[in-house]
């Protein structure tokens, strides 16, 4: 399993990913050596910590082999990469949310929405075939603000315990999809590193199904 260049994604999995890598035996270390240099070199391996959205542009690209991200990065990115293992973890979940006492939120989808989101795509796919015209406003960040603002009518958002939503005063409507962090590589290092990058899979699902046992039974 030597020679591989993985790409890991900064934010709220990059935590998970360095350890699922150290339990899997794949590489020992933490999140803190990538304070000193976003390139790491262990066990033989090269560790770039990139964006979450580049994951799949360094692998694609060649950049590197296999990447470390989420499923909802996946939903929105038009590259083409191949999804190797469900790793598990960094669960969330794609909700539509609208105010609370909207007709929305009551259940009443007639007329028109404005709906702010940063996954369009998604939206897209969501709303697709639905009896109701939405306007899509893609937003960056604090995409749960715009109903009280006034710019959009409901939010398609991914949450993972609902807090935020309910901080805002915004109900959960409709789930649009569930994400966890997935193991992505591209065609040529599975076709020139099969090997490395088959046993990698393996090391990380089975470290995977370990962690999820081990949830079970605690």
């Amino acid at each position: 399993m030597k020679g591989l260049r993985i790409a890991l994604p900064a934010g709220t999995l990059f935590d998970g990913a360095c350890d699922l890598l150290r339990s899997a035996g794949v590489a020992r270390i933490d999140a803190a050596v990538f304070d000193r240099s976003l390139r790491v070199e262990e066990s033989g391996n090269a560790l770039i910590k990139v964006r979450p959205a580049d994951v799949p542009v360094y692998v694609e690209m060649g950049a590197a082999d296999c990447g470390v991200v989420g499923k909802d990065v996946l939903w929105e990115s038009a590259r083409d990469c191949y999804e190797l293992v469900d790793l598990r973890f960094g669960a969330c979940r794609l909700v539509l949310a609208a105010p609370e006492g909207a007709a929305l939120a009551r259940g009443d989808w007639s007329g028109s929405l404005r709906v702010a989101t940063k996954y369009p795509e998604s939206a897209r796919r969501f709303f697709a075939g639905m009896a109701v015209t939405v306007e899509l406003i893609r937003l960056n960040g604090a995409v749960e603000l715009a109903p009280a603002a006034g710019l959009a009518d409901a939010v398609l958002d991914i949450t993972a315990t609902g807090q935020t939503l309910r901080a805002n005063h915004l109900v959960e409507i409709a789930e649009a999809g569930s994400s966890t962090a997935r193991l992505i590589a591209n065609q040529a290092a599975l076709k020139t590193r099969s090997d490395s990058v088959n046993t990698l899979a393996a090391a990380l699902r089975r470290a995977a199904d370990a962690a999820r046992g081990a949830e079970g039974a605690a």
